[in-house]
């Protein structure tokens, strides 16, 4: 019944302390390997069965005063070393009986909270001398980083001079050594100012290509463009020109005449004029005589011309020339008109013209 008033004692006396109240409360971290040491006095309760025994002095209740030092172990465990002087009532003489009590205890901290277990053994010098193991429950409330109030009550178990249980409730104050106030958190940095945003890139032709990088500006808007933003060309041969060269020569004859000459040397600036251009020349013939008497002749007469353009300087690599005989007639008929109308050099140019990709 005595162990089970104590606890009570003890859980009574804890709200009177009230809640945990002040900003700077060390934790269970902050009390870790440290030293602390405490004065308490106490109520002692004696076992009935004492009071009625000359060998125990026929003491009764007792009050006591003590000191006691211990160390942190870690956020858990702790050990300290007890030592308090009792004064016990007699019921048998006048004076009181004192006597002195010291012990070891083990100690552990419930976590998240500041009650506490302890167990330990304590050895009592009185008139007799006698050893017992204890059990017992505390709470301290900090008043500071480095002082606490605490209640503690205790239940004691004889191990000789007979089976007897006593118990205690004892009331004082600890002092924690090198405590330091647990450190406020560290306020969040203010956010960083949101970054100016990034000026728009210009593109003044609006091809696609920013300024920066547009290495052809005003490019036309339907003009599809390069990376660089410079028109995008395909190329092909096409014809610039149809020369028509009124040559006439003598009959079974490919020698050019003065005024073919000046025919050939017409096309010979047209063809400096377009220095891709390249020329096809055809020769045609009348149809008089046999077909194929014609065929080599138109082929001697488109070769002379040839040959006079490549004397003006024409590369004759953009000159071709064939014969076409007979094969090719401008007029029909066997009329002399129709004769010199297909009694011709015609001359086809053609180039490798660029036209732009539209978009």
């Amino acid at each position: 019944m005595k162990l089970k008033a104590i606890a009570v004692a003890v859980l009574a006396a804890i709200p009177l302390f009230g809640a945990q109240a002040i900003a700077d409360a060390p934790t269970a971290q902050d009390l870790e390997k440290k030293v602390f040491g405490s004065l308490f006095g106490e109520g002692y309760w004696n076992d009935s069965r004492k009071a009625q025994s000359a060998t125990w002095s026929n003491t009764d209740d007792a009050w006591g005063v003590g000191a006691d030092i211990g160390y942190r172990v870690n956020e858990t465990w702790g050990v300290r070393f007890e030592y308090a002087r009792q004064s016990f009532n007699s019921l048998v003489q006048d004076s009181r009986v004192t006597g002195d009590r010291f012990g070891l205890d083990a100690m552990y901290h419930l976590a998240n909270t500041n009650l506490y277990l302890v167990g330990g053994w304590k050895h009592f010098e009185n008139d007799i001398a006698f050893d017992a193991v204890n059990i017992g429950v505390g709470y301290r409330y900090f008043v500071s980083p480095a002082v606490a109030l605490f209640v503690e009550g205790n239940r004691f178990r004889g191990i000789n001079n007979g089976d007897w249980n006593d118990a205690s409730l004892k009331a004082g104050a600890t002092w924690v050594f090198g405590a330091e106030a647990a450190a406020a958190p560290t306020p969040a940095p203010a956010p960083a100012p949101a970054p100016a945003p990034a000026p728009m890139p210009v593109d003044s032709d609006r091809d696609g290509v920013v300024d920066s990088q547009d290495k052809c500006p005003n490019t036309p808007a339907a003009h599809k463009v390069d990376a660089q933003g410079c028109t995008i060309y395909t190329e092909k041969m096409d014809r610039v020109g149809d020369v028509d060269i009124e040559v006439r020569f003598a009959f079974d004859s490919a020698a050019v005449s003065a005024d073919g000459q000046t025919e050939v040397n017409q096309l010979a600036a047209f063809m400096k004029r377009f220095p891709e251009a390249v020329v096809f020349i055809e020769g045609h013939a009348s149809n008089i005589g046999n077909a194929a008497y014609n065929m080599r002749l138109s082929e001697r007469r488109a070769k002379a011309i040839a040959d006079l353009l490549t004397a003006q300087g024409i590369n004759s690599s953009r000159i071709t020339s064939k014969g076409f005989g007979v094969t090719q007639l401008r007029v029909e008929g066997n009329t002399r008109a129709a004769h010199a109308a297909n009694q011709r050099i015609e001359a086809k140019v053609t180039a490798k013209i660029k036209e732009p990709v539209l978009r």
